[in-house]
């Protein structure tokens, strides 16, 4: 999944870089096969035209709940979740916490279960350091941004520029390697989420599943709203208004074969059998990629 600015009017949710969720990774182990990488990214230093002056620094965004969800059986509801929740950042260090659920409480967006690690410390150079928790290895921090893309080709019909908008940055970065039996399955979907709270009201900002739905797909009005929902409803919510952005290509140009949209709901990422991503164009940015594995 790779999801930039998905707020209404490709801006930030809730107006803060840090709030924005950018990937979703999930992989088998190159170390391990009865391992699956788990990694979702946030807090793009990219910004759509015209690029505003950063008004947050490298951080995580102290109190926010950053969350892994995975349904493993079907229902399109979390049955496992990690959790993370950072400091606030001190003197150039910030450290974060790492909860692991299952059952009824992984469906809630606070963090709940058991917790894996504290001060878990978070990475502002080229340097990764993992934890171990118990099974579980996981680190945090600044990572180049994978995406690539031509911004000013996509906005201006598609006239190419060959420039890549996305080289030069980074994003801040959650990796995990852990035992696939902790996830369940055979079968598993996975998406993330970011929520906090505002004004006593805890409130889901973004989540994402699968590439650049909410951005291109949903108009704006409907952006924030699609962020605050939960896959299970995904088919009620958008089944019938994304049947017809895509059905209308096929009705238009006969030669296109008519999908069916309701693959595309809900929208989390569902495997059996993960593997690696391919290499990411972004590779001119100083900081390692995140779709790397977890260094040893």
């Amino acid at each position: 999944m790779s999801n930039h600015f998905s707020a209404d009017n490709l801006k930030f949710p809730g107006d803060d870089r840090r709030l924005d969720l950018t990937d979703v990774y999930m992989f088998t182990s190159a170390d391990d096969a009865d391992k699956t990488v788990l990694i979702i990214d946030s807090n793009p230093t990219s910004a759509p035209p015209p690029i505003p002056a950063p008004v947050t620094g490298p951080e995580f965004c102290p109190g926010a709940f950053y969350r892994i969800n995975i349904d493993n059986d079907g229902d399109n509801q979390a049955d496992v979740a990690f959790t993370f929740v950072f400091s606030e950042l001190e003197n150039g260090k910030q450290t974060g916490t790492a909860w692991y659920a299952t059952g009824a409480v992984a469906g809630q967006l606070e963090p709940a279960g058991e917790v894996l690690a504290e001060n878990i410390p978070v990475s502002f150079d080229s340097t990764a350091q993992p934890v171990l928790a118990g099974r579980i290895r996981l680190c945090a921090g600044l990572r180049s941004d994978p995406f690539f893309a031509d911004v000013e080709g996509a906005l201006h019909g598609f006239v190419w520029t060959g420039h890549d908008d996305f080289a030069d940055n980074n994003v801040d970065s959650i990796t995990l390697e852990v035992p696939s039996d902790m996830l369940g399955g055979p079968v598993i979907g996975v998406w993330a989420t970011v929520s906090r709270y505002q004004d006593g009201v805890l409130e889901q900002l973004d989540r994402g599943g699968n590439p650049t739905i909410n951005p291109f797909i949903n108009p704006d009005g409907e952006k924030n709203l699609y962020n605050s929902r939960q896959p299970a409803d995904d088919v009620t919510n958008y089944l019938g208004p994304w049947s017809m952005i895509l059905e209308t290509p096929a009705a238009t140009h006969p030669r296109r074969p008519r999908r069916r949209p309701w693959r595309y709901c809900p929208t989390s990422c569902t495997t059996t059998a993960p593997s690696p991503p391919p290499t990411p164009t972004a590779a001119s940015s100083p900081m390692t990629s995140t779709a790397s594995a977890l260094p040893g």
